[in-house]
């Protein structure tokens, strides 16, 4: 459980509904900002492979993140 609280500090200060939306809404613009730019930088011939997958990355941990903090707020981790 310290691991996943290093990897996601933010899902663990859930604590209301107030903190909830806040962190859901850091979550879904930290994947759509970095998906943008990864968005673009996957378009260079020899490097969109690379760029590809760190999209991937980018997007999964958002994804976590979000589950996990709705987790927390509905008291299923601590």
């Amino acid at each position: 459980m310290d691991t996943l609280k290093k990897f996601f500090p933010h899902a663990f200060k859930v604590a209301d509904v107030a903190s909830l939306i806040i962190t859901l809404i850091i979550y879904v613009v930290i994947d759509i900002v970095c998906g943008v730019v990864i968005g673009l930088l996957a378009k260079l011939p020899i490097l969109g492979i690379i760029f590809s997958l760190l999209g991937s990355l980018i997007g999964l941990y958002a994804l976590v993140g979000i589950v996990l903090s709705i987790l927390v707020f509905v008291k299923v981790l601590k």
